[in-house]
């Protein structure tokens, strides 16, 4: 598995991260296991949760990944071998949404206890809280890194300007800085006047953004829940424009070029693209994860990744 820097940190991860959402819900125990395991044995050591996951699956309450997480590593014996990331932010069962000083030390204590771990790797503000001063949310992220319960603190679904204004908060009072942001991301591009709410897509401030301040980006959503592959799964109305098949042409045919699939053009896409930005993988059994994989021994040549960036502008 490669590895990319992240950000500022002196920490390395794994340049393809497993996204855990649904393990423990929708994935039963023995296939999660499997899936997690073969991550694993293919060099992978990062791995996505939220203490949100995944209430809205029936008969779940939220919790359910985390604790599943906690299950396998104990069974593994592997924590001191991963690098975990948890978040906190949106709202699930007997929990409202938001960032209050509160809220993120209560939820912190529970992600803990569920998966059974002394500290958090990476830990998310998982959406922007616009009620609560940033003053408040900031310290409260800073006093779980001093107390050893977090490691590094990261930000999902905001826009630049309120990563700016987290940046300095931060660096005034010599606290935390968010290493990263987790936003939605995807090869094809948002119709104008669509939206991705409650979660943020990114654009071109972002991106620059992100570029001017080293900041990685975490893309999640990247496979559009396998719809450039599966004639059964469309891609939702937000996506529908003539620019965007234009760009689903230039994507097929440099699969075809590469003797990939479209899903490992995307991914490698990405992983080639400035700023650096590690993908978010989902599996729901061991032939899914290879494929993923498979984006790491796929390369795009500047001819092709220059065709991919310009379709659909013309």
């Amino acid at each position: 598995m490669q590895t990319r820097t992240l950000g500022t940190t002196d920490v390395e991860v794994s340049a393809l991260c497993l996204g855990a959402m649904f393990f423990g819900s929708r994935n039963d125990e023995p296939t999660s296991y499997r899936v997690l395991d073969a991550y694993v044995d293919a060099g992978g050591s990062f791995i996505d949760t939220a203490n949100i996951y995944a209430h809205w699956v029936n008969g779940c309450k939220g919790g359910e990944s985390e604790t599943l997480l906690s299950r396998w590593m104990g069974e593994r014996d592997n924590r001191d071998k991963l690098f975990i990331a948890s978040k906190v932010g949106f709202g699930y069962p007997g929990v409202e949404r938001g960032l209050s000083a509160r809220q993120i030390e209560e939820e912190c204590e529970k992600s803990l206890k569920r998966m059974n771990v002394e500290t958090i790797d990476l830990y998310y503000a998982h959406v922007d809280d616009r009620i609560t001063p940033l003053e408040e949310t900031m310290d409260a992220f800073n006093r779980l890194v001093q107390a050893g319960k977090v490691r590094f603190i990261g930000a999902s679904n905001y826009l630049a300007w309120r990563l700016e204004q987290a940046r300095w908060m931060s660096q005034v009072n010599g606290w935390a800085q968010f290493c990263c942001v987790q936003q939605h991301h995807t090869y094809l591009r948002l119709r104008p006047g669509a939206s991705v709410a409650p979660q943020e897509m990114t654009n071109e401030d972002l991106l620059d953004y992100c570029k001017s301040r080293s900041l990685p980006l975490l893309a999640y959503s990247v496979l559009q829940s396998g719809a450039y592959t599966r004639p059964d799964r469309p891609f939702r109305d937000i996506f529908s424009s003539t620019d965007n098949q234009k760009r689903l042409e230039v994507l097929r045919a440099v699969a075809a070029e590469v003797g990939g699939t479209p899903n490992q053009v995307v991914l490698r896409w990405m992983l080639q693209s400035p700023p650096t930005i590690i993908p978010l993988i989902a599996a729901s059994d061991e032939a899914q994860l290879q494929e993923n994989i498979g984006a790491l021994n796929i390369q795009l040549s500047d001819e092709q990744m220059q065709r991919l960036n310009a379709a659909g502008l013309n």
